[in-house]
């Protein structure tokens, strides 16, 4: 009878949890990393910036064309005169009104500046793939980061159907404890200590969904989609999967290589390198003279109503076109050009040193994540074996301990076994996952 009612108790848990776990639709990573890459603000911000750079790119000719500039203006004048000659002959007039409508259209091109309006043609280009390389960086180690947060809610979720597990020996073994106290072959302090187990797990129950909770409003924040619910939703609008899959045949090799042509970060300072060259490039163009064609169209014109002095016009205009070239050459200007370029190639230096250092610490960095990796994978295959000994065990001691063969020393320690197996196996396999994250954020690979 006891057993039926066990059986039945299992079987409305098993459906209970169904109908909670369709309550909660299941996230997969994949939605998740494109809920990031479509909301995440850190990301809208890089793309942004990148956007801005696209807008100067798309005038990036414009420094070859030549400038037009238009300029005109209307005076008018209310003037009183006075004048007196040398023969003693004076005039003067009073409200003497004049107009004067100027205007004029100037023109400049520069035909050869040493090349440097080139240079920052292929500068602006360069700034343009330093915002795309920006954000792959920003994207790259955001989804490494969701990848984390979403495989940390299943380690818990792992956890809590381990725990689960282990509530439901310490259950049996509170129940053989009363039965045998019943029978008069138990004792009081083993009941006792059975229960104190038993709500010793529960509290840890309900502190790992406290973490879950948690955990899963961390993924929320990746995801941007918390902003966008109601506050009394929270994070239970959605649960993740059940397993960890982890990639057991990575090769430190390919990751090497993958690095050199992939890492974000890398690629980032290849193009800074890239940035000084041109800078180098406009520096000494400022070695070479400047020629530039210029043009204007001129038009004046002179309106008084009345005139002082007889030899000045009551009107007058005056209209035309001229054009012609300026060359100036650069002679001395303080060591100020000499003192640019040698700045210049020194940046270079510098920045191709910052390359050197990044890829050493990448290189580095890839080979401690890839020893890392084998030690966890190595150690998740150790743990799994060790789940099987630590199952068998508790359920032989269980069972010894049913026939009162054995004390309820023993059925703790070997509860605290399989409890310890439980929660280094679970870990390992997080760990595994991290170590190969680490080495795919490294390589670039999530950009693929």
């Amino acid at each position: 009878m006891m057993k039926r009612i066990h059986l039945f108790a299992l079987i409305t848990a098993i459906l209970f949890g169904s109908l909670t776990m369709q309550a909660q639709r299941i996230l997969t990573l994949e939605e998740a990393i494109a809920r990031t890459l479509e909301n995440n603000l850190e990301i809208r911000i890089a793309r942004n910036d990148s956007v801005a750079a696209s807008i100067d790119l798309q005038y990036k000719n414009a420094g070859l064309l030549p400038s037009l500039n238009a300029a005109g203006s209307q005076v008018f004048n209310r003037n009183n005169q006075y004048q007196k000659f040398t023969d003693g002959t004076v005039r003067e007039r009073k409200g003497v009104q004049s107009g004067n409508l100027s205007g004029n259209i100037a023109l400049n091109w520069t035909l050869f500046d040493g090349g440097k309006m080139f240079a920052t043609r292929a500068k602006l280009e360069e700034i343009l793939t330093q915002g795309e390389w920006v954000i792959r960086d920003q994207i790259n180690n955001t989804i490494a980061q969701v990848v984390s947060a979403y495989f940390l809610i299943v380690q818990q979720k792992q956890q809590l159907k381990a725990l689960d597990t282990q509530l439901g020996v310490y259950e049996e073994r509170t129940k053989l404890a009363r039965n045998k106290l019943d029978i008069g072959v138990g004792t009081k302090p083993d009941l006792l200590q059975s229960q104190i187990d038993l709500n010793s797990q529960r509290s840890q129950r309900l502190s790992l969904e406290n973490q879950t909770r948690i955990a899963k409003q961390a993924l929320n924040r990746l995801m941007e989609t918390g902003l966008n619910r109601n506050a009394d939703q929270g994070s239970d609008w959605f649960d993740v999967s059940e397993q960890i899959p982890i990639q057991s045949d990575l090769s430190l090799g390919t990751i090497q290589d993958s690095i050199s042509k992939n890492n974000p970060q890398l690629q980032l300072q290849q193009n800074t390198i890239r940035l000084a060259q041109r800078g180098l490039q406009e520096s000494k163009a400022d070695r070479y003279p400047t020629l530039s064609f210029n043009s204007a169209y001129n038009f004046n014109k002179l309106d008084n109503k009345v005139v002082v002095n007889p030899f000045q016009p009551l009107f007058s205009r005056n209209q035309g076109l001229n054009y012609g070239f300026t060359a100036s050459l650069p002679i001395f200007n303080q060591f100020r050009v000499r003192r640019q370029i040698q700045q210049a190639k020194q940046e270079i230096r510098f920045q191709q040193l910052r390359y050197d250092q990044q890829a050493f610490n990448l290189r580095l960095g890839a080979w401690n994540a890839y020893q890392r990796y084998l030690f966890e994978i190595e150690n998740w295959k150790l743990e799994e074996e060790n789940i099987r000994l630590a199952e068998e065990n508790v359920r032989i001691v269980l069972e010894v301990y049913r026939l009162n063969s054995t004390t309820l020393l023993q059925l703790k320690e070997a509860q605290r076994s399989l409890q310890d197996a439980f929660d280094r196996l679970i870990r390992a396999r997080y760990q595994a996952k991290l170590a190969e994250t680490e080495l795919l954020r490294l390589q670039g690979n999530f950009l693929q």
